[in-house]
């Protein structure tokens, strides 16, 4: 049975904990392992950018106008701010 609760399930995340360790100590490892595992994807900045970056080319294929919109904001909003730096500066 421990044995069997080794096994990597493919279904799984790699943030999750298998069903059905009926061994405490087992069952502390998988959870401390999961938890180590969800912290080190949170915490991993380039990996957040890039899963943003997928998310973000999805979307823009799907709702080209839409993508074009954000980034007309986005573009809008950091020139404002540029602007209102530089303003302050200047005074």
């Amino acid at each position: 049975m421990a044995a069997e609760a080794r096994k990597p399930d493919a279904e799984l995340p790699r943030t999750a904990v298998p069903y059905g360790i009926t061994d405490p100590v087992l069952a502390a490892r998988a959870e401390l392992k999961a938890a180590l595992l969800a912290i080190e994807e949170k915490g991993n900045v380039p990996r957040q950018l890039q899963k943003a970056g997928v998310r973000a080319r999805v979307y823009a294929r799907r709702n080209p106008v839409g993508a074009a919109g954000i980034a007309l904001g986005v573009a809008a909003a950091v020139g404002g701010i540029v602007w209102a730096v530089a303003r302050s500066i200047a005074r």
